[in-house]
């Protein structure tokens, strides 16, 4: 299995990131109730191999940037610390689009504050703006990379479509949209990444849907698990590195236990025969 990935052409990371959602307070909202433990948790997973770390300016908000730089700055050489805008949150509850071209700008100079960054390796609209059209949204962002702020432009819970409208305005090299063993619908964007050789980051890559029709891969992936002697969060893990080699999963924790298990799972190789059983 190929253990790193190149975004971009220029940043190759290693395939198994963290996501810094749940560094935060509860409801990804306000400061954890350990800063200490959340930056050593950051420490450890630059220590671990961690090369790739994904944060949102809307986590905390603002919390888990301001973090990642008090743990991590100045930043190993050799790691990405990848920021996304396009979500406020005027409350706990809400996650409210603004893909108004003004706010993506404010906050991708907030976000170079924060992270004690003059430029970012990989700055990605964190999801579509109905109230704006696409092209808005992103054209702002290769103007923000023009300027010399932003390195690479992802864009983050679209679908084939969208996709294909933002490459038309700027080199897209990463896409983050949810998949998991039991949420595939991103299977025609992935396809898109993997022939394109675009970063695919899935979010909430270890959730496992209720639903009847994601019944069957999920008992499979729990079978394996059992067999194997690992957590269903490894194989989850190990399942999503074999399906694709577009794929870089970013999974989030608050729990340093938690962190090295993941981080653990880049080294599980699931046989032919064990994809199939998963399907």
């Amino acid at each position: 299995m190929v253990s790193t990935i190149t975004i971009g052409k220029t940043l190759s990371v290693n395939r198994l990131g963290f996501g810094a959602m749940r560094i935060t307070g509860a409801g990804v909202w306000g400061d954890p109730p350990d800063p200490g433990e959340a930056r050593a948790l950051l420490r450890r997973a630059a220590a671990l191999g961690v090369t790739f770390i994904d944060t949102a300016d809307s986590y905390g908000p603002e919390v888990s940037e301001r973090l990642i730089a008090e743990a991590l700055h100045p930043y190993p050489a050799g790691l990405v610390i990848a920021t996304k805008g396009g979500i406020v949150r005027p409350s706990r509850e809400r996650w409210d689009r603004d893909g108004r071209p003004r706010h993506l700008r404010e906050a991708c100079e907030a976000s170079l504050r924060r992270l004690k960054l003059e430029r970012l390796d990989l700055y990605q609209l964190h999801a579509l703006d109905l109230q704006v059209p696409l092209e808005e949204s992103v054209g702002e962002l290769a103007r923000l990379q023009h300027e010399g702020k932003i390195l690479h432009v992802g864009v983050s819970n679209v679908d084939a479509q969208q996709l294909a409208r933002a490459r038309r305005i700027v080199d897209v090299v990463s896409v983050q949209n949810r998949y998991n063993v039991s949420d595939r619908s991103s299977d025609r964007v992935l396809a898109a990444c993997e022939r394109d050789g675009i970063a695919f980051i899935p979010w909430s890559p270890l959730s496992q849907s209720p639903s009847d029709a994601a019944a069957a891969p999920r008992l499979a992936l729990d079978r394996v698990a059992a067999r194997r002697g690992i957590s269903v969060s490894q194989a989850a893990i190990a399942w999503l590195l074999a399906r694709s080699p577009a794929m870089l999963p970013i999974p989030g924790t608050s729990q340093r236990a938690h962190l090295e298990a993941n981080v653990a799972a880049a080294t599980i190789e699931l046989s032919a025969d064990e994809m199939r059983e998963i399907g």
